[in-house]
């Protein structure tokens, strides 16, 4: 096995950033694992339908779209050291708008395998704008940011982490609506936007993603620092994002609009209703609870050796190539299943809240299958890995 912990041809790369964004896509598609192969037809978050494993397989998931969004802003920030302000704000709107598209044709394709006609949207066209849709539009927000004095850009970031709760009062994140929303309301709140044939289902809020990502184009100073030193600051800031979170999610303070509180039904319940924070969009409480845990890890991942951290680097340096190539995997494996349990394969062409009842297998087999996935896609990913670590080629950084 290659020891991907040395060298790139790309020389702002470093090996705990990419550790941990490997890290982020192998846990992002324990989640994915869960939506196309369980057969628990409930409400994951609710403590009287859930088991508390099913509901922890869930929640740390959470710590994927926080941690992979701050460091895509990290890495631009790193790359602004080889850029001019001109050649970093063009290669930003251009990856960005690629993401966008790559979100509409070829993504979108992936959840449902129906192209047109799904009934789940009227018979129409969907697209659901998910990670990908909001990493791209970030990019292009940021794009222009970047002409502001860098000093400005992390604390620009933390207010709008912090501060886009204040709009909760008059721009609610409700659940996830059924009737069309015009497209501004998809800056705060998950929107179902209609024109014509064409349905859009915003299900990632934009302006705290947004947020994130600026924080972490800030934050890339930080790791041009001495390696001991970053990692002093980041274990103290780890330490305190946690301790914030206990704080306002003990007391019921700001930043998050779920009360727990008033939970009953004893511990299970109350471990449930304490870790449920709102993601869409995420919350100051949801983004404390991940971002704090992730900046332990980055302080701590240029300790990793052997096999397993080698392993995760080189996903983390390959992330666009995994994110696509898993979807496929999971949702043709899915088809499979559905087959093998007597299902035609036309129901499973459809998006997984759809997919027929009794369809699926228990967590076990959900884990069972992740793993197996994984392992699949580390043959491709390591191939173009080795590609992207010995080449300087304009397009690689698009992939």
């Amino acid at each position: 096995m290659a020891d991907w912990g040395q060298g790139d041809a790309r020389g702002y790369r470093l090996q705990s950033i990419d550790l941990v964004r490997g890290i982020a896509i192998v846990i992002m598609a324990l989640d994915h694992t869960r939506d196309f192969y369980s057969n628990a037809r409930i409400d994951i978050f609710d403590p009287s339908q859930t088991t508390l494993a099913l509901f922890l397989t869930r929640w740390v998931t959470h710590i994927c779209a926080p941690t992979f969004i701050f460091l895509a802003g990290v890495s631009a920030g790193l790359m602004g050291e080889r850029k001019t302000t001109g050649e970093l704000s063009a290669f930003l709107c251009q990856r960005g708008l690629w993401l966008i598209l790559v979100e509409l044709i070829v993504i979108s394709f992936a959840w449902s395998f129906a192209d047109l006609g799904r009934p789940d949207a009227g018979g129409g066209v969907a697209f659901i704008m998910q990670v990908i849709w909001a990493i791209g539009a970030a990019m292009v927000v940021l794009a222009g940011l970047v002409w502001l004095p860098a000093r400005l850009l992390l604390p620009l970031g933390i207010i709008i982490i912090a501060g886009h709760n204040l709009l909760d009062g008059f721009w609610p994140a409700s659940t996830f609506p059924s009737t069309p929303q015009p497209v501004w309301y998809a800056f705060h709140s998950q929107a179902l936007v209609v024109s014509g044939n064409l349905t859009f289902w915003f299900v990632y809020p934009l302006l705290p993603w947004i947020g994130v990502m600026v924080a972490g184009f800030g934050a890339a100073r930080l790791f041009k620092l001495p390696e001991a030193t970053r990692n002093s600051v980041l274990v103290r800031t780890g330490c305190a994002m946690i301790v914030l979170f206990l704080l306002l999610r003990g007391f019921n303070a700001y930043g998050e609009p779920r009360d727990w509180g008033t939970a009953l039904g004893g511990w299970r319940t109350a471990i449930i209703s304490f870790l449920n924070t709102s993601k869409y969009p995420p919350s100051l409480q949801y983004v404390l609870m991940t971002l704090g845990p992730a900046f332990l890890l980055l302080a701590f991942a240029e300790r990793w050796r052997g096999w397993l951290g080698n392993a995760l680097v080189m996903f983390g340096r390959v992330p666009f190539l995994f994110y696509v190539a898993h979807l496929y995997l999971l949702h043709a494996g899915a088809m499979l299943l559905g087959m093998l349990q007597g299902y035609p394969p036309a129901q499973l062409v459809t998006g997984f809240f759809n997919f027929p009842d009794g369809y699926g297998l228990g967590l076990p087999g959900v884990y069972v299958v992740w793993l197996v996935v994984v392992t699949v896609l580390y043959f491709p990913c390591a191939w173009f890995a080795g590609v992207k670590r010995q080449r300087r080629d304009w397009w690689l950084s698009y992939l």
